[in-house]
């Protein structure tokens, strides 16, 4: 699937807020038929999108290595390359989301509450779709296909706007998804790219509350704070992710280092490693040095408090920018604590609510973490990695929310609906 230019796509022909105005119509349209889509047919989609993306890996990734190779003239990072990556391993897994997507239950028309009143009216409190969801992201190909099969599944249509860094990756995705997509009867435009680079097509997209619902941003902070400005429809986001790893004073230590270095360079340029290390004074001169060597034989450059510093020679003295950053490489801030309260309230301080863990055996210091640390998710003795829609059994995520207003945590399937109230009288009148 070629990029459009404004020379072959007569939409983008037409400018910006025309061309936005209709891929927002077209959405519209195709959202009404989605509600009534059964869910064999979403099913019979997701896993023929999956078995078709195996038959066209090579073509996926030759569109891929496309953009990667300009990847260094974009001023990418090693960490955002990382991203935008492609290979049959990662391909694999996102054929593999679109099964277990497909393994999961339909979330429209569940029936979540109701009864009868005492007058006779039947009231059912019924969940349905959001309606039309504009996505936007960078350099993530593979959540081009996450978040259409979300979508989909939920009874939503999507626009995708990927960043210019990942077209050529979104466009062959997205051919395969429209391909089997009019194979098993999902409604035309129910899956749309923005086929341009250009920034003012957002903000036109932005504009268009009557025919979309929500917006979904998931990139860099300015990228989020760009769209919360400018949007006119609700916005489901979180802005950084700085992710703590508590090692408490009764933490089993040998535990507490496979998590440390699991939580920080499992896969470092995500949103759930961890950036920060905070560790009870107890335990600090027994699990600081080991700890620190294990990682900077993985390359992580290490910066504490003087306190720190006393213990890893090597360490750079923090500053109080580095309390507060989200690195996405391989950088770790390092601070002790004297008590699991002085450990929460650097968390308050210094955290965005997205993820933070405790290693402990206390369970009522665990208890007290958890109750007290006010993020998306909280880990008791497990990595901040696990904070993801396809670990914790969603099958596949939109993206992760630090809001709490309507969805918090990884966005599955439920986290794109809403609900309506049906109420069913036999000729009955309010006196």
């Amino acid at each position: 699937m070629a990029i459009a230019s404004n020379n072959q796509d007569p939409f983008l022909a037409e400018g910006p807020a025309q061309y936005s105005r209709r891929l927002a119509e077209r959405a519209k349209r195709a959202s009404l038929q989605l509600r009534d889509l059964s869910t064999s047919i979403k099913n019979a989609w997701l896993e023929r999108s999956a078995e078709r993306l195996t038959q066209r890996i090579d073509q996926v990734l030759d569109a891929n290595a496309r953009d990667v190779s300009h990847a260094k003239e974009l001023g990418l990072t090693p960490a955002a390359v990382d991203r935008l990556l492609l290979n049959p391993q990662r391909l694999g897994a996102i054929a593999q989301a679109l099964r277990s997507i497909a393994s999961l239950p339909d979330p429209v028309g569940e029936l979540l509450g109701g009864g009868v009143r005492p007058n006779g009216l039947q009231i059912q409190k019924v969940r349905v779709p959001l309606g039309v969801l504009l996505f936007i992201y960078e350099s993530r190909p593979n959540v081009t296909v996450d978040a259409a099969a979300i979508a989909i599944k939920s009874g939503n249509a999507i626009l995708l706007r990927g960043g210019k860094e990942s077209l050529h990756s979104s466009s062959a995705l997205v051919s395969v998804l429209e391909e089997t997509a009019h194979q098993v009867g999902i409604p035309e435009h129910a899956i749309q790219l923005v086929a341009t680079p250009d920034r003012s097509v957002v903000g036109e997209l932005l504009k268009l509350n009557d025919c979309i619902d929500l917006v979904i941003p998931r990139g860099g902070e300015s990228l989020i704070r760009r769209v919360v400005s400018e949007a006119t429809m609700p916005v489901l986001k979180h802005y950084t992710g700085n992710c703590h790893v508590y090692v408490d004073e009764q933490a089993d230590l040998e535990i507490a280092e496979r998590i440390v270095i699991n939580a920080k360079t499992q896969r470092m340029g995500v949103c759930n490693a961890a950036e920060s290390l905070l560790v009870h004074s107890s335990v600090s001169t027994t699990f600081l040095p080991g700890a620190a060597k294990a990682l900077r034989d993985r390359g992580i450059e290490l910066r504490g408090d003087s306190r720190v510093m006393e213990i890893i020679a090597d360490a750079i003295e923090a500053t109080e920018e580095d309390w507060s950053a989200e690195y996405l490489g391989p950088i770790l801030s390092i601070r002790i604590v004297d008590t699991l309260e002085e450990a929460i309230d650097h968390i308050h301080r210094y955290g965005s609510h997205h993820t933070d863990a405790i290693i402990t055996q206390d369970i009522s210091r665990a208890s007290q973490f958890a109750r007290q640390v006010d993020s998306a998710a909280v880990m008791i003795n497990c990595s901040t990695r696990f904070h993801d829609g396809g670990e914790l059994g969603l099958g596949a995520e939109i993206g992760i929310s630090t809001d709490k207003l309507h969805a918090r945590g990884p966005c599955g399937l439920q986290e794109l609906t809403t609900y309506k109230y049906i109420v069913t009288g036999e000729g009955h009148i309010r006196e």
